[in-house]
C-alpha cells in the first residue's frame, strides 16, 4: 500500500496486520490520502506533462482537467465516473481511483499527476491493514477520509487486462500515443533512489510538517 508524503504512518498503517498479510507499505512524493493497493488488483497511471498545460486552472480544476479522458474512457466501459474534489474519481456506487499531484519546479517546471484505480478489492484485508475508522492517534498528517470503494471488477465485469487496453485506446484516441520504453540509465537511476531515500524506512515512517524545513520521524522505531 502507498501513503501520501504529508501523512503519518503511525496514523494511517497498523503494522502488526501489514506483517501478517505481507503488504508492504510504501511512501510517495505527493501528498493525498493513502490507498490500498494489491498486486493484480490495482490499475495505475501516471501523467508527466508541462505546467504550462495547467497555466491558469485552479488546483481542484488541474484534477479535473487531467482526469477528464479517463471518465469518458470508463462511460463506453458502462461506469457512469465523474470527478469528485478534490481528488476522487467517483460513481452512484462508490468511489473506485484517487488521484494525487506532484508539482516539480526544477527546469521548466512539469506536473506529475497519479492515479490509483481499484479493480478488485479485500474489504476485510483494506480494514485490518488501514486505520481507517479507528480512534485518532496524537501524530499529526493528513488524514484519509473513509469512503466506500466499489471496485472496477464488478462495475464493468471486465477483466483487469481488457481494462487497460480500453483505457489505453481511449487515450490514444483522444491524444495519440507513441510507445516508449525505461533506458537503462534511467532505470539504474531509479534504482538508485529507491535503495538511498525511497525504500528505507526513514523514508517511509518520517512526517513531514506542511511549514518547510519540518520533518520527524513519526513511528516509534523500536517497534
Amino acid at each position: 500500500m502507498v501513503i501520501g508524503s504529508f501523512q503519518s504512518l503511525r496514523n494511517e498503517v497498523d503494522p502488526e496486520a501489514a506483517e501478517r498479510h505481507g503488504i508492504q507499505v510504501v511512501r510517495r512524493i505527493s501528498g493525498g490520502g493513502a490507498m490500498f493497493i494489491e498486486p493484480g488488483n490495482t490499475i495505475t497511471y501516471s501523467l508527466s506533462v508541462p505546467d504550462a498545460l495547467v497555466q491558469g486552472l485552479s488546483f481542484a480544476d488541474s484534477y479535473a482537467y487531467l482526469d477528464d479522458w479517463v471518465l469518458g474512457a470508463l462511460g463506453d466501459m458502462g461506469v457512469r465516473a465523474w470527478y469528485q474534489p478534490l481528488n476522487d474519481i467517483a460513481t452512484d456506487a462508490g468511489k473506485i481511483a484517487g488521484a494525487a499531484q506532484k508539482r516539480l519546479v526544477a527546469g521548466e517546471g512539469a506536473v506529475l499527476h497519479h492515479v490509483t484505480m481499484a479493480y478488485d478489492i479485500d474489504p476485510d484485508k483494506m480494514t485490518e491493514v488501514l486505520r481507517i475508522g479507528r480512534e485518532k492517534l496524537s501524530d499529526k498528517g493528513t488524514k484519509s477520509a473513509k469512503k466506500r470503494v466499489d471496485p472496477l471488477r464488478r462495475q464493468t465485469g471486465l477483466p483487469r487486462e481488457a481494462v487497460i487496453e480500453r483505457l489505453v485506446a481511449s487515450f490514444r484516441d483522444r491524444y495519440g500515443l507513441a510507445e516508449g520504453r525505461v533506458t537503462e540509465d534511467e532505470l539504474t537511476r531509479a534504482k538508485e533512489l529507491a535503495e538511498s531515500k525511497f525504500a528505507t524506512a526513514e523514508w517511509t515512517s518520517r512526517c513531514r510538517s506542511r511549514r518547510p524545513r519540518r520533518v520527524r520521524t513519526c513511528v516509534s522505531k523500536s517497534r
